[in-house]
């Protein structure tokens, strides 16, 4: 269609306006630089937006005069003026920042904007960056747009006809390009514990940056995956062509991969563009959290810069220097946390500033905000594990936290727990590790069901209660010989209290959305003047005959292997021949026992341990 004659724009603007700049990669270049070269008297200007990808010349202290920045979420160049002080940063959820401009709290004069060129019917496309430019776009006094030819059409609702513009200028530029960053082993780490937690079927939310990306590196084997998020990037492109990602099981938005905006690099812009498969919606839509969890097993996953030890996040600060923004973490924790299913995750790195700085704290550093609060959160996962919140007490949080903290660091945040929060004087053994495990979780088929085995950590006291109550009178007497009547809170700590480095206590658990429920436990106490290793383990009733039992023994062995144990024994009641199998099909041997009531039996390693390298 013919496109009208461009006016001079900047005769639409006056002192004092507050203006709003186009969105992430899409922010309107040519404009700002030619407001900028053309300002003439021009003076406090206040530039209203969210993250933008580029140079953002607008941000400069040399234009301090002509423009005053207020930022909803805070990028390069905006970061650096708020720290120095001539710079704004209002912090509010994504969610809702569209009601501030058509509520009239932020009213705008206008919005500068990047398009797509109008289609026969006078339409262009907001392209890569629906979320608040289409409300900036409908509340805006004036809206004025930088038609860019590189801009792609994106499906959904991310049309505007051309009517609306009061202005325009044809710029053609290349969009920003965001590479897909290299990842660490610690990033990759978390990628695949976070993988765990994603069922077949799942909807996923995705945050920025390196985490989110190794994420979907581990999902290649998962089926129905299906994306409603606030954004998207290259991670999703193979999947979808694979069908990994293919929104079947959705249940709001079926069929649809559903996004406010996308970064990355051109291949990501070229795929998105005119692919009815992605929609973009407008953010007041796709972050408001009633919505969100209309998608069963919704699984968001967000990012922070420390996690205090009762599970607060912090996420915008480093201290009080303002760094990023809320954005849609709310939104999508609270979205996932109200789905049925749903999973709302917070991962991060355990350590920062080349491992000097732990990022699990006992406390939120001073001026540091809380963006997400401590009863929002169900998990929280670093290189070293998952750790479940939800329904947990303030000292469970704890230990479940420590569990995931660097090493180095455990000592000092137990000891910060012992300060600050009442824990009991048995509790004395700090979590620990099992290092011959690459990853604390494994997931695992018996009987068509799905499990995950880990190491028993110190905050399961209160499920190792559980499944001790769960045994029947049999089940005790086989596993302690007699019937004991009481499994006490002492008694459960010093269960999974357990130094790691030195014996093993391994459990299967099955998960139900949050709930943990241990289904069997498998454990053995390291002899070290005989260089031996006592074995034991106890399985619910009713997973009987499942194999669990031979699959923890045998991974009790490989573990002793790696320790270099020499020998492995147990002690079986006699009547239980279950029990006496497993073992003799592992290649115990039966000794002499001192009672005809118990059998004693032992395994000299050498020969399963030569066996386990020949396989490695």
């Amino acid at each position: 269609m013919n496109i009208p004659k461009p006016i001079n724009w900047r005769n639409l603007l006056e002192s004092g306006n507050r203006i709003f700049v186009g969105s992430n990669v899409a922010v309107p270049n040519a404009l700002m630089q030619d407001l900028v070269a053309n300002a003439r008297d021009l003076r406090d200007i206040e530039v209203v937006h969210i993250l933008t990808m580029g140079e953002n010349i607008w941000t400069r202290k040399e234009y301090h005069n002509l423009f005053r920045v207020n930022a909803l979420f805070i990028g390069s160049g905006s970061r650096e003026a708020i720290g120095e002080g001539y710079a704004d940063y209002t912090p509010c959820f994504l969610s809702e920042i569209p009601g501030l401009f058509q509520d009239g709290v932020l009213p705008l004069d206008a919005a500068l904007i990047m398009v797509s060129p109008p289609d026969e019917y006078g339409y262009c496309s907001l392209g890569v960056s629906v979320d608040i430019v289409s409300a900036a776009a409908r509340s805006a006094r004036r809206v004025i747009a930088q038609i860019n030819p590189s801009m792609p059409r994106t499906s959904g609702h991310s049309f505007i006809h051309i009517d609306r513009f009061d202005a325009w200028m044809e710029h053609d530029e290349p969009l920003f390009e965001l590479q897909p960053p290299a990842l660490t082993p610690v990033i990759e780490r978390i990628g695949q514990y976070v993988s765990t937690l994603v069922e077949d079927g799942s909807t996923l939310q995705l945050g920025i940056g390196d985490i989110p990306d190794a994420v979907l590196r581990y999902l290649g084997n998962h089926k129905d995956l299906g994306i409603h998020s606030e954004m998207i990037s290259d991670g999703i492109i193979e999947l979808m062509k694979r069908g990994v990602i293919n929104n079947s099981r959705k249940t709001f938005h079926k069929g649809k991969t559903i996004t406010t905006f996308c970064m990355g690099t051109k291949q990501l812009y070229e795929f998105v563009d005119g692919n009815p498969h992605v929609e973009f919606y407008p953010s007041e839509h796709v972050n408001f959290p009633a919505r969100i969890a209309r998608n069963d097993n919704m699984i968001s996953i967000n990012g922070a810069i420390e996690v205090d030890l009762t599970g607060q996040v912090a996420a915008d600060s480093i201290g009080y220097r303002f760094f990023s923004g809320i954005g849609g973490q709310v939104d999508f924790i609270r979205g996932a946390s109200m789905s049925k299913g749903g999973k709302p995750i917070i991962a991060l790195p355990s350590t920062a500033k080349q491992g000097s700085v732990s990022r699990i704290v006992p406390y939120i550093t001073e001026g540091g905000g809380v963006v997400t609060s401590r009863g929002d959160v169900h998990y929280v996962v670093t290189e070293w594990g998952i750790a479940t919140l939800r329904g947990k007490s303030i000292r469970e949080r704890a230990l479940e936290l420590i569990q995931i903290a660097h090493p180095d660091f455990r000592d000092d945040l137990l000891r910060e727990v012992r300060q600050h929060y009442w824990v009991p004087a048995y509790q004395n053994q700090k979590p620990t590790t099992v290092p011959e495990l690459s990853l604390e979780v494994k997931k695992l088929q018996f009987a068509g069901e799905s499990y995950e085995q880990r190491p028993l950590h110190p905050a399961d006291e209160r499920l190792l209660q559980e499944f001790f109550y769960s045994h029947n009178k049999e089940t005790l007497l086989m596993r302690y010989s007699h019937h004991p009547k009481q499994m006490s809170r002492e008694k459960a700590s010093a269960l999974v209290g357990v130094d790691q480095g030195s014996d093993l206590a391994l459990c299967l658990i099955r998960r139900t959305g949050p709930k943990e429920e241990i289904e069997a436990v498998g454990r053995f106490y390291y002899i070290a003047q005989e260089n031996s290793a006592e074995a034991a383990f106890v399985v619910r009733e009713e997973h009987h005959g499942k194999g669990m039992a031979k699959h923890l023994l045998r991974e009790m062995m490989e573990i002793a292997c790696r320790r270099g144990i020499a020998t492995m024994n147990a002690y079986v009641r006699a009547e239980n021949k279950p029990m006496l199998r497993v073992f003799e099909f592992h290649g115990f041997q039966r000794k002499r026992s001192e009672s005809p009531s118990e059998a004693y039996l032992e395994v000299d390693l050498k020969e399963f341990c030569r066996a386990q390298k020949e396989v490695a």
